[in-house]
């Protein structure tokens, strides 16, 4: 193969290709995060004392405290939902057929033609006091006055975990597909049970698409604004929600952004120590 003919190495480019990209990231992304925390850096509402009033406010205040905490807790609760139906799942996918396959890949990705509000307004009909849950229950005998399941925890946790499930069930799908089935069998001829070879191989294996669709699972599920306000109603508080009480209703814009940075700092911890988790398992999925 002559010089001239061999493929061209992708880092000689120049970099003003991305040029485009970098302009649009920095005037829609950066530039908006600058404003947003210049704002932030007021003490009054007309925007006219400087100082860091506002997040010696919230970090001080016991109620947003408590905010902050249930929306990481929610985050954490709907990861753990989609982690626990998805893995069945997407192990499903690979031990069946083509046709199946098929199937289950329109269930996972159905969710995602579907507008977030549709699915949401459904899971109301579904959740309500003379929903299909109370209604077949009743019928069932098993309960004699409806459950409360609508504006509780558990149905906005049920209602984010089903929005959201498409997120934690394709990267498991990938990283399940990159197995190689050979070491399940060598593990099972070699005397180890099917607990075992899942424990020892399969879940090594997989730890990449498991960080990978929590990754994506958690930051979804506690910005999931829609949801969480139409699920939780009135009477459960997020931070999504508390943002735009203190920005709309309030009109407190600098206490409204130091919110906004304070949530985006504690996501992108959240983000952070998935990805030290997720390289720390790059041993067992290269391996």
């Amino acid at each position: 193969m002559t010089a001239a003919s061999a493929p061209r190495d992708v880092t000689s480019y120049g970099i003003g290709l991305a040029a485009p990209l970098a302009l649009f990231f920095l005037v829609f992304f950066v530039a908006p995060l600058v404003q947003l925390f210049v704002l932030s850096l007021h003490n009054d509402t007309a925007g006219t004392l400087w100082g860091i009033g506002q997040y010696v406010h919230f970090l001080t205040d016991p109620f947003s405290l408590g905010v902050l905490g249930s929306t990481l807790l929610l985050g954490a609760e709907v990861t753990a939902l989609c982690l626990v139906l998805g893995f069945p799942l997407a192990w499903l996918y690979h031990r069946v057929g083509s046709r199946m396959q098929t199937l289950i890949i329109l269930i996972v990705l159905l969710p995602l033609l579907t507008s977030v509000v549709v699915r949401t307004f459904a899971w109301i009909v579904i959740l309500g006091r003379q929903g299909i849950v109370n209604a077949t229950l009743q019928s069932m005998g098993a309960i004699d006055t409806p459950l409360r399941l609508l504006y509780t925890q558990f149905g906005v946790v049920v209602a984010l975990a089903q929005v959201q499930m498409p997120l934690m069930t394709l990267p498991l799908i990938t990283a399940l597909g990159r197995i190689d089935m050979n070491l399940e069998d060598a593990s099972c001829s070699l005397g180890a049970g099917s607990w075992r070879t899942f424990r020892k191989v399969i879940l090594p294996l997989s730890l990449p698409g498991i960080i990978a669709g929590c990754t994506l699972t958690y930051a979804a599920a506690i910005t999931a604004f829609i949801t969480q306000s139409l699920i939780g109603g009135g009477q459960m508080l997020f931070m999504p929600m508390y943002l735009y009480q203190q920005a709309s209703t309030l009109q407190n814009w600098p206490f409204a952004s130091a919110i906004s940075i304070i949530f985006l700092l504690a996501v992108l911890a959240v983000v952070t120590l998935f990805n030290m988790l997720g390289r720390l398992s790059r041993g067992y999925g290269g391996a």
